[in-house]
């Protein structure tokens, strides 16, 4: 059995299905159990079809982890960020995504397709699954993160 860190939800839209695609086969290849949420072809859809469902999984806490893709990336991160428990961030460089990971503790990576390689999102995948939180006095910040005021 896999345990929750081997199992990764992965969505886009339209604008991001070539990388969700080109990203599933290394995933798969590395014996990850993916849950794809779609989008399942380059036809126009409304991304938050896709986002809502994965965001919603990872705030139930049955992914660790999630990978979202659209053009700019800003649009699925704003969806996935409405779930209290969910920490997605825009990557676009390596520093951002090992400071989001090590700092921020973020759980979905969201990547702006029309921006980036593949071979640039790959790289920001696999920094992005072997980064670890520090902890220390960023758990203070990131419990926060979640308050309702």
């Amino acid at each position: 059995m896999l345990d929750s860190f081997k199992k990764i939800a992965i969505g886009s839209d339209h604008a991001g299905y070539k990388l969700k695609e080109y990203l599933k086969e290394y995933l798969q290849s590395q014996q990850y159990a993916i849950t794809d949420f779609g989008t399942y072809s380059e036809e126009s859809m409304d991304y938050p079809d896709a986002i809502h469902p994965l965001a919603a999984a990872v705030d139930r806490n049955e992914f660790e982890k999630g990978v979202i893709i659209c053009g700019s990336g800003n649009g699925v991160a704003m969806v996935a960020n409405k779930y209290k428990l969910v920490r997605a961030a825009v990557c676009w460089n390596d520093e951002i995504v090992r400071l989001t990971r090590r700092h921020n503790d973020a759980n979905i990576i969201a990547l702006p397709a029309r921006f980036i390689s593949s071979e640039q999102g790959l790289t920001f995948l696999q920094i992005f699954l072997n980064a670890d939180f520090e902890g220390g006095r960023h758990l203070r910040r990131v419990e926060k993160i979640s308050q309702i005021l």
